[in-house]
């Protein structure tokens, strides 16, 4: 099980060193393209279609690291009110009702993937960038999310992490 989670862990880093790189070239293009446009007085082709599908692709392949560092919306209130076994309980239903959400939003991503890839799907600009290529980023950006969800369960079933990243006990416990 240490094997499965640590492999998730590195990947979900990975992923989001990878969301970092896709931020910083859609950065780079943004500043080409105001140099182009403005100062060289030429038009620009690919660059307002690269930078929006960077920054989706930077979104959805660094969501599993988002998830790995605790840094989604996560409301604590009530967890903070809970027991120790009941943290546990609620952690493991939101897990669940993320994998869950997640294994049907990544197959209808692959789906879409699949078709724009078997049509030859294509941007309806001068690039004509094939649509499978920025259309891959939504099912294994959120296929990993999944995976990350399996571990963060596993971790959580197994003792290896504290639910919601709180501590073993309730501030209000014992009063």
């Amino acid at each position: 099980m240490d094997r499965f989670i640590n492999t998730v862990c590195a990947i979900s880093r990975a992923c989001g060193v990878f969301a970092s790189l896709l931020i910083g070239s859609a950065i780079l293009v943004v500043c080409q393209m105001v140099v182009m446009r403005y100062f060289l007085n030429q038009s620009t082709v690919w660059q307002t279609d690269y930078v929006i599908f960077a920054l989706v692709a930077a979104t959805l392949i660094g969501s599993p690291y988002v998830l790995l560092i605790k840094g989604h919306v996560n409301v604590d209130l009530l967890p903070m009110f809970l027991p120790h076994r009941a943290r546990v309980v609620l952690a493991l239903i939101a897990c669940l009702g993320g994998l869950l959400f997640t294994s049907i939003l990544a197959w209808t991503g692959y789906t879409l993937f699949h078709e724009a890839l078997v049509n030859d799907w294509r941007t309806e600009t001068i690039w004509k960038l094939p649509l499978w290529i920025p259309y891959l980023s939504l099912p294994l950006g959120i296929g990993l999310l999944a995976l990350q969800y399996i571990a963060d369960i596993i971790a959580l079933l197994t003792g290896r992490d504290m639910p919601f990243a709180m501590h073993d006990h309730s501030p209000f416990e014992g009063e």
